[in-house]
């Protein structure tokens, strides 16, 4: 029989299309299969990360820090960076870690910089219902002090970066990590940061996994992701009432204690300002529709008028919400007299302020002056409190976070917010980095127990941290 060339070739066309297609497959199940197994790897370092860096008390007075940040830095070595790329920096019974992740430079940008704070508030064990210094697993939580805040941001990312490492990735900047060692007390290690060491440090931007973040509802549905993007100035006043005092069976009408608590009630009645900005009026319009009811409703009216006083009226009602509408000052602490049988010679108050940006702490000083009216009452500022403007919403930056997100959390609104506590981040704003804060910790408000007793964290926030990072630093440096 006469063998038809054109048909053989067709036949085999035919095969070698099937084998290629089965090829494919198989190497696509491989690659998947390594993906898995990559990915499972270094959710288990960060894993492993956080359970050894929980086991050391990093609050102040303890002076582990710099046994935590030895530790992070041997894990780096043997994750394959050059030893001249980590940079242990002790300072005083604390330290600060600088890691440098080499791209080749070809995007022509400044590095990217990561940081995360290693030290934590302490925990009493007497006081908790677990030991605190031991990584708990238990009910679909992990407990222990600073798995919120911070160690499990400290993990993340560095155990992203390290998988990066293994997977050859050659980022087209460099990616810089900083950690610092004691930004729940002086952060005298940020500041050392930005000013000595702004060479080990200096970068394009900051993303910083140290609130914002995801948020469930009670029912464990994400609602939304948030990101900080500024942050209100911390400064803290004291007040100080003074008086000849005498003896207490000769009571008179003048009293320290008494002209204190008239300046108190004072300060107590203010109300600041209604203060606005990009930030805040973006938040109250995105979040509005996921709150709904009564106070969602005050939130769209204030976003689109933020002189509606019925709107900011149900606004400050509510803590949560009251400091993204402007200054806050509160009292927060009181000394007085020096013995129970003689009249007070001194009375003094401790004013904490939230200032909100732009408006500068000696502006707010001297309108807590003006509320007071009262010349005789002596004011003091506390520490040296840092100002610093509101980051610019980074097209880039806000992209990548949202592909980030929407891979665990498709169509999750992403909403830009000023913080009204204090983060490293308010160090590097100061000095022209901008900074974005977001952790990849998505919980329920009732299970934030950051600072508090049994502070915990949903076991399946992991892998979603984990995927999350990787994508937003493979997107911002390639």
């Amino acid at each position: 029989m006469r063998f038809n060339k054109n048909k053989g070739k067709n036949v085999m066309k035919k095969y070698m299309g099937i084998f290629g297609l089965f090829f494919m497959i198989c190497c696509g199940c491989t690659s998947t299969h390594a993906a898995d197994d990559a990915a499972q790897k270094y959710q288990d370092k960060a894993l492993e990360m956080i359970r050894v860096s929980v086991s050391m008390r990093t609050a102040k007075g303890f002076g582990n820090v710099p046994e935590l940040a030895t530790y992070i830095a041997d894990e780096f070595k043997s994750a394959g960076f050059d030893q001249k790329d980590i940079h242990l920096l002790p300072m005083g019974d604390t330290a600060a870690l600088v890691i440098r992740y080499r791209g080749d430079g070809s995007s022509g940008k400044k590095p990217i910089l990561l940081s995360a704070h290693m030290d934590v508030v302490d925990a009493l064990p007497k006081d908790w219902e677990r030991d605190p210094f031991t990584l708990i697993e238990e009910n679909g939580y992990y407990y222990g002090r600073g798995v919120n805040d911070n160690k499990f941001g400290i993990a993340v990312l560095a155990a992203t970066m390290m998988r990066l490492k293994s997977e050859g990735f050659v980022p087209n900047r460099d990616i810089i990590l900083a950690l610092t060692g004691d930004e729940e007390t002086r952060m005298i290690t940020t500041r050392s940061l930005v000013t000595e060491y702004r060479h080990l440090i200096d970068a394009e931007f900051a993303l910083i996994p140290d609130g914002g973040g995801g948020h469930l509802d009670e029912n464990g549905k994400a609602v939304s992701f948030s990101v900080d993007s500024a942050e209100k100035t911390y400064a803290t006043f004291e007040m100080t009432a003074r008086n000849s005092g005498g003896h207490s069976s000769r009571p008179k009408r003048d009293n320290a204690i008494a002209d204190l608590s008239a300046a108190l009630n004072k300060v107590f009645r203010y109300e600041f300002p209604v203060r606005t900005n990009e930030l805040t009026l973006s938040y109250f319009e995105q979040t509005a529709p996921l709150v709904g009811g009564t106070v969602g409703d005050a939130m769209k009216r204030f976003a689109e008028n933020p002189q509606d006083k019925d709107a900011v009226s149900i606004l400050r009602s509510i803590p949560v919400y009251v400091g993204s509408l402007g200054t806050t000052c509160v009292p927060t602490m009181l000394r007085a007299g020096h013995a129970e049988n003689a009249l007070p010679q001194s009375a003094t108050a401790t004013i904490n302020c939230r200032v909100f940006p732009g408006l500068g702490v000696d502006e707010t000083l001297a309108r807590l002056k003006k509320i007071v009216a009262n010349d005789a009452i002596e004011w003091k500022g506390l520490g040296s409190p840092l100002e610093s403007d509101a980051s610019p919403v980074r097209k880039d930056v806000f992209e990548a976070i949202s592909r980030g997100v929407h891979a665990s959390y498709p169509d999750l609104p992403i909403i830009p917010h000023m913080a009204s506590g204090a983060s490293d981040a308010l160090h590097f704003r100061a000095v022209g980095i901008p900074s974005y804060t977001f952790s990849g910790i998505f919980i329920k408000d009732s299970d934030k127990f950051s600072h508090g007793l049994n502070e915990r964290i949903p076991t399946d926030t992991l892998p979603v941290a984990m995927k999350m990072w990787r994508s937003i630093l493979m997107e911002l440096a390639s």
